[in-house]
């Protein structure tokens, strides 16, 4: 079956045709980048009408990379949400027009849960349920149970910032550009992680959420002082250092020290991450480190960040379950509970 997804919840237009819930045959995805950096973050408006414009050459080129036709799509799947609700809009009728057209069927997938079937889909072995998934990106941190591939318990989610709205908002304290993840990762590697003594966010009425709005501000006032506000004078680049190395390591603490300990709790021997800030490598390490009792499932190079090829595999996976696609009436939803 050749199922072609679609992907528009954020800052990315993304296409991709895969087969039989595994094979990508293409993959195109247009980054936004270029046009949120000067605003340290994704503006909605900006992100609605870029996607509006790129949309159907993105829909293009990934017919043309994988020598297909509209007619020889077998099943349509798009992201419903969670995220920007105009920008999940112009994808969902993107795809509810196709299906119109073509008479085709169309499955509306969760954004985070295709985060984790991405990781799924380019593992070679079968998975070992019940399993951890933990999505890390810079819309979403949550920690959940798989009990098998459809069934959820949600463990543990953030209370305010996603971890990697955290890392971007940082980034903006330390004058780096956007997106912060990758700049802080680069700007930790010669720099101390002990310098600040920053600590992951506690969240009593719950030992698994996560909380990150606290650190951030205490990585405001190490560098601004206590009445300080975030302004365009240069820092110290020694400075910049310790306080991405050690604003790092105190967020990712929390993540691999929860994350294992609901591994314990549930007795699940593998662990499936999603989501973009599962490349940074630092995090691999620790979770290596602390821990060699469980499997690490990780994302391929490429499946990390928003695409749409995790879209089309889970897609196929809930359409062959349930043997039957979604009415054209189903609706976008900005975000989904587990």
């Amino acid at each position: 079956m050749l199922v072609l997804g679609i992907e528009s919840t954020c800052d990315e237009t993304a296409v991709a045709i895969v087969k039989d819930g595994r094979e990508i045959i293409s993959n195109v995805i247009s980054s936004q980048i270029d046009l949120h950096r000067e605003f340290g973050g994704v503006v909605p408006e900006l992100a609605c009408r870029r996607h509006v414009d790129i949309m159907i050459p993105v829909l293009k080129e990934t017919l043309e990379k994988a020598n297909l036709e509209l007619k020889d799509i077998d099943l349509i799947a798009v992201a419903r949400g969670p995220g920007l609700i105009g920008a999940i809009l112009i994808g969902l009728n993107t795809a509810k027009a196709l299906s119109f057209a073509l008479n085709k069927p169309f499955i509306g997938i969760n954004h985070i849960e295709a985060h984790l079937y991405a990781a799924i889909m380019s593992h070679e072995k079968p998975i070992l349920f019940p399993a951890i998934g933990s999505v890390l990106s810079g819309g979403h941190t949550v920690i959940v149970l798989i009990n098998e591939l459809g069934s959820y318990q949600l463990i543990g989610q953030t209370v305010d910032d996603a971890v990697g709205e955290a890392f971007d908002k940082v980034a903006k304290i330390l004058n780096l550009p956007y997106p912060g993840g990758p700049e802080i990762e680069a700007l930790a590697l010669k720099g101390n992680p002990k310098k600040y003594p920053f600590k992951s966010g506690v969240v009593k009425a719950n030992p698994y959420n996560f909380s990150f709005s606290g650190l951030k501000t205490a990585v405001l006032y190490a560098v601004r002082g206590q009445n300080a506000s975030v302004t365009d004078t240069p820092l110290p680049l020694e400075l910049c250092q310790d306080v991405a190395a050690s604003f790092q390591r105190a967020a990712f603490s929390g993540i691999v020290s929860k994350t294992l300990q609901a591994a314990k709790e549930y007795g699940c021997q593998e662990i499936i991450f999603g989501g973009g800030v599962t490349n940074n490598q630092l995090l691999r390490k620790l979770f290596n480190e602390a821990s060699q009792d469980v499997s690490y499932v990780w994302p391929a190079v490429g499946l990390s960040l928003d695409n749409a090829a995790m879209i089309a595999g889970l897609g196929y996976q809930k359409f062959i379950a349930g043997n039957k696609g979604d009415s054209l009436d189903l609706e976008a939803l900005t975000s989904i509970p587990f």
